[in-house]
């Protein structure tokens, strides 16, 4: 008698590429594609990962550098609470209780070791007396605990004194700087980070003069009658020391003995010069957006300099923060940017650049120069080049220029692209230079090539995203480390986009609950990269660090593209499913999907959680030995998952929400399914 054939089992791999499409219709896309998505990026090695958290920031220690340990007790005595302190009674040791266990503390900003056995209080209450730790930790408690101690560090951080959105940070020389304003929002007043927290950096002040000698210098006493200062940076704004004939400004500390007045003066170097008048206070006036460069126009040493919009610009060295006047009225830079040897800035539709070599002269003696270029401008990107040439991007709000050359004896303007612009505080150079228009995320090359339509940019198949946002823009930056271009947006979206090598890999979007006022990227020391952005409460954060969203859980999704597993037709019994995961430690999903475009007439699944548990161990955990674990941990593990129903078609969608999980990226998924008849 002849058996029945049954239908075999047949299998679909989908790779994870393609990034977020909001609008091509689903049969003209791969299963790959996601059809929504959150707080997920595009992979620079392939795959969808969940973002990185950030991590409020003030240079005290960082929330995810915390460690901790168990200390276990035969039981309690007295229960204590997460925040108190533990102290061991002979060795003294102390800790911080970060949470608790049947009969264990988990326990962070620890000193010394505690003894066993010895008994352990909280104050003069006795908790219990230490025995040797057996308690098992799973690596899900693992991450929880890690987490735990992160929020003991986070608690001592706090915000940028003042009131209002963080106006600008940046780090300079491995030190983060920040501006907000005043309590009373009167004035602007910068910061830097300590380990003791934000200290406020002192602006001094600032006096006039003319006809100074060469023995005038920084770091000379000041001196007229019986006031006296010391010079902190001597700014000759016109003319030369060597001439004698000049005019310019002194940044000074707090005079003593009164104040000066107009006339002549003196300096311990010998120096002669005649004082313009009193002395004032440098201040800044409230409100600005800082943009920053770092440059070297002086031998060896490194200077930042800034603009904002709404004061001069300034340049700082570390210690002396020292204005500088362009002369144009009103003289509020809003963009600059150090090119061959020459500071430039854009006020209004003009082009400036400084002196050559001097950032203080803004004379055409000292070749200054000005050019309006009839187009409200909105940022710089230096483009590759030579020493002897190169070029600078100066972005309009409705054109793109060219500048070329060196100085005012070749400077050339270009128009590169007429009707494409960028919108402000989004121009990035990486390997390509990225900016914002109204149309999407572009490049210099295929505006120039496409010119001012939709489909120039690299974001038109998220055009509804786009036009929801393009009036919110707030700030970008990026990711050298993740090949990405970054956007943010006022109301806490934000726009990740990825490109390796010149291709683009798509976008995904995030949601901040703080949103981003402004960015900072820069390059510490050491050589890591150190990514951050102030938001409007007032804190600053650094990007791609931790388990969280400062604490809050990083909630999310990535929902794909309908799969119709080659056969949009036919009908298919769907037996399971095993998603490729990649990551660190511990790792949780929720594994949902829809079928047959989540008809009504069909029994829809529900989501259900899964985990991977992934080799990497915590150095510090409890029962480890030294040289007995794994130390890198990144392994890939497929998670099988299950699926029942029938239909010609299936929507997979992975959830995810926690303050403990790190990131984690999907690769790939494979269907298991039998084929059914034809839909008739």
């Amino acid at each position: 008698m002849r058996q029945p054939s049954f239908p075999t089992v047949q299998y679909d791999i989908t790779i994870c590429k393609g990034g977020w499409d909001q609008i091509s219709p689903p049969l003209s896309l791969k299963a790959g594609v996601l059809r929504d998505c959150l707080n997920v990026e595009c992979s620079a090695t392939g795959g969808y990962s969940r973002v990185g958290g950030y991590e409020r920031f003030d240079g005290q220690l960082k929330p995810s550098d915390a460690i901790y340990s168990v200390v276990q007790v035969a039981s309690f005595t007295n229960t204590p609470t997460v925040g108190q302190t533990l102290t061991g009674v002979s060795s003294g040791a102390t800790g911080v209780i970060a949470a608790l266990g049947a009969n264990y503390m988990v326990l962070t900003k620890t000193s010394l070791s505690f003894s066993i056995p010895e008994e352990v209080r909280v104050g003069a209450t006795s908790i219990g007396t230490t025995e040797t730790t057996t308690a098992s930790i799973t690596t899900k408690q693992n991450a929880q605990y890690i987490n735990a101690a992160a929020d003991i560090y986070r608690a001592d951080i706090t915000a940028v004194p003042g009131s209002g959105s963080v106006l600008g940070i940046k780090v300079f020389n491995d030190i983060m700087y920040a501006f907000r304003n005043n309590a009373g929002g009167t004035a602007a007043d910068m910061y830097k980070q300590s380990a003791a927290g934000w200290v406020q950096v002192n602006f001094e002040y600032e006096v006039s003069f003319s006809n100074a000698n060469t023995g005038v210098e920084d770091g000379d006493t000041l001196t007229q009658g019986g006031v006296t200062a010391t010079i902190r940076r001597v700014v000759v704004q016109t003319g030369t020391l060597l001439s004698g004939i000049n005019t310019g400004r002194l940044v000074i500390s707090v005079a003593t003995g009164g104040n000066f007045a107009a006339g002549a003066a003196t300096t311990t170097g010998a120096g002669t010069l005649t004082l313009s008048g009193a002395e004032s206070a440098i201040t800044l006036l409230p409100n600005g957006k800082f943009e920053f460069d770092i440059a070297n126009f002086f031998g060896q040493t490194l200077r930042m300099y800034g603009c904002d919009g709404v004061n001069r610009m300034f340049e700082f060295d570390g210690t002396y923060f020292v204005p500088l006047a362009t002369s144009v009225v009103p003289d509020t830079p809003k963009y600059l940017i150090a090119f061959k040897n020459h500071l430039m800035c854009q006020i209004g539709a003009s082009n400036i650049s400084s002196g050559i070599n001097n950032p203080h002269n803004w004379t055409t003696t000292a070749g200054a120069h000005e050019k309006s270029l009839g187009d409200t401008l909105t940022g710089y990107a230096i483009q590759p080049g030579s020493s002897v040439a190169g070029t600078v991007a100066i972005f309009g709000r409705s054109n793109v220029f060219m500048l070329y050359g060196t100085s005012t004896a070749d400077w050339n303007y270009i128009t590169y692209a007429q009707g494409v612009g960028a919108l402000d505080y989004t121009a990035q150079q990486m390997a390509q230079t990225f900016f914002f228009d109204d149309r999407g995320v572009n490049t210099l090359q295929t505006s120039q090539a496409y010119g001012n339509f939709d489909q120039a940019t690299l974001t038109n198949n998220i055009n509804t995203f786009i036009r929801s946002n393009r009036n919110k823009i707030s700030c970008s930056s990026l990711s050298r480390e993740r090949s990405q271009y970054r956007l943010f947006f006022s109301n806490g979206y934000g726009l990740y986009a990825t490109i390796v090598n010149g291709k683009y890999l798509g976008s995904a979007q995030v949601y901040f609950d703080n949103p981003a006022t402004c960015t900072c990227e820069g390059e510490m020391s050491n050589g890591d990269e150190a990514l951050f952005f102030g938001s409007s409460n007032g804190m600053v954060y650094q990007l791609d660090k931790g388990s969280s969203f400062d604490g809050e859980p990083i909630s999310g999704y990535a929902k794909f593209n309908w799969n119709y597993c080659g056969s949009p037709r036919i009908l298919k019994r769907w037996r399971k499913g095993s998603i490729e995961i990649q990551g660190f430690g511990y790792a949780e999903i929720s594994f949902g999907y829809g079928m047959a475009y989540d008809s009504t007439e069909e029994i829809q699944a529900f989501n259900k959680t899964y985990t991977s548990n992934f080799s990497a161990t915590n150095w510090d955990a409890p029962g480890i030995t030294w040289e007995e674990f794994q130390w890198d941990g990144c392994t890939i593990s497929p998670s099988e998952v299950e699926m029942v129903g029938t239909s010609e078609n299936v929507q997979i969608t992975v959830n995810f929400g926690s303050d403990y999980l790190y990131p984690f990226t999907i690769h790939s998924f494979i269907l298991h399914y039998t084929p059914r008849r034809g839909i008739r």
